[in-house]
């Protein structure tokens, strides 16, 4: 029994790995939770264990192996200093830009420019703009990156909101740019206009010190629409929203492709580490959950007591590093959590010694 239990769970992990991330229709299955895949081939390897069934502890071994990318354990967290080991600056440079543009070390909490994302689920619909407002105030970040700003309902429908003239009062002193339903607020100044990328995120380059970074205001469309799936229109629907996300992710990629700046790049991916969209991700970019000190991150659903799945991301590339990564509680206002971090960014005549484009 526990053999074939472990066949049947290595042959369902071989169709994953096969499929995944390559053919539309895996999507749906691929939604299952991401610890499932830890979960499962650990409670095989008890059962062998119990049993003394080594073949089957073999194959569970394995399995464990081959899809722990898949689970999203950050075992980072368990090792002391990881989180700042794995992003300080290797060289032994100091030359970083902190927040007021003066050197600072790349280290967590040295007051490098402290940047917050969050998908604001819909913006405050129907809820109270005093206290929407006060929670983002609450964040005291330096640069706020904010998805979904829209109104929608359950229908499908959205509209646009002009929240503009709220936004400026409430945050004086930072620069305010707005495009494809994204809201990116910063105490630095723009480089240049906020260039839309692909249909539903958002590139604002900043001028810290003598450098520029570029944020990108990430927000990938949702997987399905939940409905009947024995109906036909829920797979027409699945179909065209991979589509769009297909679009979505190669839009994003292009440009970053070709972006000679330091990036940091966050937001909702609407992506776990089960669904293999997350690869197309250029390998350049690091993971700031490296420097996260949760061993199970989650960011959705805020709302819920068991939280299993993390489908808010930031990535840093071109020299950017993160000092520190954590979630917040979003104080039920939103189904997403909120993402915060430290950044360092390194000075241009840095990056010219290091080669980094």
């Amino acid at each position: 029994m526990v053999l074939s239990c472990a066949l049947v769970w290595a042959g369902f992990l071989a169709l994953h790995l096969a499929l995944n991330g390559r053919w539309w229709p895996w999507l749906a299955v691929s939604l299952i939770p991401p610890v499932t895949f830890a979960a499962v081939p650990l409670a095989v390897l008890a059962a062998a264990a119990a049993t003394g069934g080594r073949g089957a502890a073999a194959l569970a071994a394995g399995c464990l192996l081959a899809g722990w990318s898949q689970n999203g354990v950050n075992a980072r967290a368990l090792l002391p200093g990881a989180d700042r080991a794995d992003h300080a600056d290797l060289s032994g440079r100091t030359d970083h830009t902190d927040l007021g543009g003066r050197p600072g070390r790349a280290r967590a909490g040295d007051g490098g420019p402290r940047l917050v994302s969050w998908n604001t689920q819909h913006w405050n619909q129907g809820g109270d703009p005093d206290r929407f407002y006060a929670f983002l105030r609450g964040l005291t970040a330096d640069v706020y990156v904010l998805q979904e700003y829209l109104n929608g309902f359950e229908g499908g429908e959205v509209w646009d909101i002009d929240d503009e003239e709220r936004l400026r009062a409430s945050f004086p002193g930072h620069h305010l740019a707005v495009g494809n339903n994204s809201v990116t607020l910063s105490r630095f100044p723009s480089a240049g206009p906020p260039t839309p990328v692909g249909a539903c995120s958002l590139r604002v380059d900043l001028r810290i010190g003598d450098g520029i970074l570029s944020t990108y205001n990430v927000h990938i469309p949702v997987q399905l629409t939940v409905m009947n799936p024995l109906r036909p229109a829920f797979l027409r629907d699945m179909r065209r929203r991979a589509a769009a996300r297909d679009r979505e992710y190669a839009a994003l990629v292009a440009d970053l492709r070709g972006n000679p700046h330091p990036v940091v790049v966050t937001g909702d991916f609407n992506t776990s580490a089960a669904i293999g969209d997350i690869r197309r991700m250029p390998a350049s970019l690091r993971d700031a959950i490296g420097a996260c000190r949760s061993v199970l991150p989650a960011s959705w659903n805020a709302r819920a007591r068991l939280r299993l799945w993390r489908i808010d991301w930031a990535f840093t590339g071109g020299g950017a590093r993160v000092g520190s990564y954590r979630f917040r509680d979003a104080q039920g206002l939103s189904d997403h959590l909120v993402q915060e971090l430290t950044l360092t960014v390194p000075h241009e005549n840095h990056r010219r010694e290091k080669g980094i484009n």
